[in-house]
């Protein structure tokens, strides 16, 4: 009843805000003139005092200017002294939980207080039912749960203790241990709680195939690739945890692991491909011990070769957790030392992505200083201060030299005659250049260069031209773009039992095909890249949902998908009256919340789904939308100016937004993401946008984000 009541007072005054916004958006609105490319970053000066016409009266123009300067100065001061930007990449538990557990799988003596704190915070993140979800304010995840247990008891926490006792029997309520999903089968499998046969074979053999076989890791994801080669040498050892506290957990199962016969598929498993790669995989199972022994030899030194070969310093093989964790237990496995280079470098690699504060700790799964920076430089360039645009121009120079120019990656098993010139996510991992990374950062020096901001002495044009020609490449033959690799959509590999995350591939989706859409249009026209945005277009319009909006494989959820479809449309110059445009604005429209924001969760990815379900707004979702609708023109929208007065609201006293929600994405279903970053200067952004669109005499930008 109270919710109801809540709800229908949040209604009257949505629609309430509507009618005084209409009849004061009837008042004659005067801007100040300027062409497409003049240089708008001069506007703060102009908006410092009040002036009457630039911004609607609903909104006090001191005040927006007053949030805007005290979010460029917040964001600021997070800058690095070298110009880049890093902010917090949180996961869910699994990840500082399998930190704890690969510490005593490998024997080694652990930093107590170091424990104490990943304690505290996996304590934290125990959710109300007792178990551990996959994002803030999830459901109860089986295999989240497991591990933090798991992770917990190790650490020292007493079974018996009131938080432990709710966690397992929470797992148990949900079948215990035995339900859980390959990966977390297959460390359980490493400490010995479970049978080996548990586990979906994955023969180390696989990486002699042939690249005409159906399987072959050219044709899987960047992700899948650096964390499979290495777990099928673990596969073929099966080495035993040392765990020096011989800590088990054998009260998480139902039934004894050893006599269970059936273990479970992926959601997303569907036939005929599951029932046959399910009978290959039963036929494995059998015959893979006896498979010939010099023949096995050969695929363990490929598979030391390849991660050797993509080792990447302490930066670690692929520059992402769990690769870096297989990495280091495989070198262990094959007898390499503790002091062995190889070795010592995938351990340090690992111990880079602790995050350890006063009373609590916790590993990230990468770090992400190029999209943070990309993107912080993006919302300086919109604020278009003096000191703004200065800092942004350091971010600039210090995200040039990153270029990777001379590293032929994994990518070029598709496209073998494209030179590199893409940018990588994270500080170094040059064989895993990201397509999406690369568009932010090209959009920023084209910005730069068409407003005539340069830092002194900077060129980017070369710099342009090489990423350009690299993201070209890298377009699909359906016209999309995936986000590390072209034409990885080989479907049917994500229905092996392996891939029971359904996060195998990497095929184009309509969120990375927005930014590259973004940054060809926003490029001054050539007669080389007309074709390539056509093609890209018609994905896009191809990939629509029914009700108008459009998936977000990498940001929650088609909140994401579908700001960024709406940038690519505005800016290679879609009528904004066409029918994709109008049924997208309809869309973020009539989601709008209550409190004038916009939020969406994990849940939105489930294979069930059947539309926008509501959920608590957030400030980085708010300006998405936001940055979306005034990419549509629509920056007089009375959903706009409600979103603006959300951000101003809901801005602390910092300068900075609240957010302890979700609003990334790892692997649907399977894995999300919280980018510390994104409530620092996406709200910024669109409120700078805001700004400078209604000062302008056009409410249309050139530009691609």
């Amino acid at each position: 009843m109270a919710h109801d009541a809540v709800r229908k007072v949040g209604v009257k005054l949505v629609r309430l805000s509507r009618a005084v916004t209409r009849i004061r958006a009837s008042a004659p609105i005067e801007g100040l003139r300027r062409s497409a490319r003049s240089n708008v970053l001069n506007m703060s000066a102009h908006l410092a005092e009040p002036k009457a016409g630039l911004v609607s009266p609903g909104l006090a123009p001191r005040s927006l200017q007053q949030a805007i300067d005290q979010a460029t100065r917040a964001l600021l001061d997070q800058q690095r002294a070298d110009g880049h930007f890093v902010f917090e990449l949180e996961a869910d538990s699994t990840i500082p939980a399998e930190y704890v557990l690969l510490v005593h799988w490998l024997g080694e003596t652990p930093d107590l207080q170091l424990e104490r704190k990943i304690a505290a915070y996996l304590r934290r993140k125990q959710g109300e039912n007792g178990g551990w979800p996959l994002f803030e304010g999830g459901r109860f995840n089986i295999s989240a749960s497991v591990k933090a247990y798991f992770a917990l008891k190790m650490i020292g926490d007493d079974p018996g203790a009131p938080h432990m006792v709710r966690a397992r029997e929470a797992i148990l309520a949900h079948g215990g241990a035995a339900r859980t999903n390959v990966f977390t089968r297959t460390l359980l499998a490493l400490y010995g709680a479970i049978p080996w046969r548990s586990v979906p074979v994955m023969p180390v053999e696989i990486l002699l195939l042939p690249r005409w076989f159906p399987f072959h890791i050219a044709k899987i994801s960047y992700w899948g690739r650096t964390v499979l080669v290495p777990l099928t040498v673990l596969n073929a050892l099966r080495p035993l945890a040392r765990n020096p506290r011989q800590v088990v957990i054998p009260e998480l199962f139902c039934t004894p692991p050893e006599v269970v016969h059936r273990w479970p598929k992926g959601e997303h498993h569907r036939f005929p491909w599951s029932q046959i790669f399910r009978a290959i995989d039963r036929v494995l199972q059998v015959i893979e011990p006896h498979f010939p022994t010099g023949l096995r030899q050969r695929a363990i030194q490929e598979a030391v070769q390849f991660t050797t070969e993509r080792l990447n310093g302490v930066d670690g093989l692929g520059a992402i957790f769990p690769a870096m964790a297989n990495s280091v237990m495989m070198f262990d496995a094959l007898g390499y030392r503790a002091d062995h280079p190889d070795r010592a470098a995938a351990r340090r690699s690992v111990d880079r992505l602790l995050l350890i504060k006063d009373d609590e700790a916790y590993c990230q799964p990468c770090v992400s200083p190029v999209w943070d920076t990309g993107l912080a430089v993006h919302a300086l360039l919109e604020v278009g201060s003096d000191e703004a645009v200065t800092r942004a121009g350091r971010g600039l120079q210090w995200l040039q030299p990153r270029q990777v120019l001379d590293t032929v990656g994994d990518w070029a098993m598709t496209r073998p005659r494209v030179r590199p010139g893409g940018w990588a996510f994270q500080y170094n991992n040059p064989h895993y250049p990201d397509i999406d990374d690369t568009a932010v950062v090209l959009m920023a020096m084209d910005r730069a260069i068409r407003e005539a901001r340069l830092p002194d002495g900077a060129d980017f044009d070369q710099a342009i031209a090489r990423g350009v020609e690299w993201v070209l490449g890298m377009q699909s033959r359906d016209g999309g773009f995936g986000a590390f690799d072209a034409d990885n959509d080989c479907e049917y590999l994500n229905h092996i039992p392996f891939s029971d995350h359904g996060a195998l591939l990497d095929p184009p989706t309509a969120d990375v095909t927005a930014r590259c859409v973004s940054l060809l249009a926003q490029l001054e026209p050539a007669a080389g890249r007309a074709r390539a945005l056509r093609r890209a277009l018609r994905f896009l319009r191809r990939t629509q949902e029914p009700d108008g909006s459009w998936y977000g494989r990498w940001g929650m959820n088609y909140i994401y998908g579908t700001w960024s479809a709406l940038c690519a449309l505005g800016a290679a110059g879609i009528d904004q009256n066409a029918p994709e445009v109008q049924r997208a604005v309809h869309w973020l429209e009539s989601i709008q919340n209550p409190d004038f924001g916009w939020g969406e969760d994990g849940e939105s990815y489930r294979l069930k789904y059947r539309g926008y379900e509501p959920a608590s707004s957030t400030a980085s979702q708010t300006a998405w939308a936001l940055l979306g609708l005034m990419a549509a023109g629509r920056v007089d929208d009375p959903a706009v100016e409600r979103g603006i007065r959300y951000l101003q609201r809901t801005q602390g006293a910092d300068g900075l937004w609240p957010e302890t929600r979700f609003t990334a994405t790892g692997f649907p279903r399977v894995f999300y993401l919280r980018y510390h970053g994104y409530a620092k200067f996406f709200p910024l952004w669109a409120l700078a946008r805001y700004r400078n669109l209604k000062a302008a005499s056009s409410r249309s930008t050139w530009l691609g984000m």
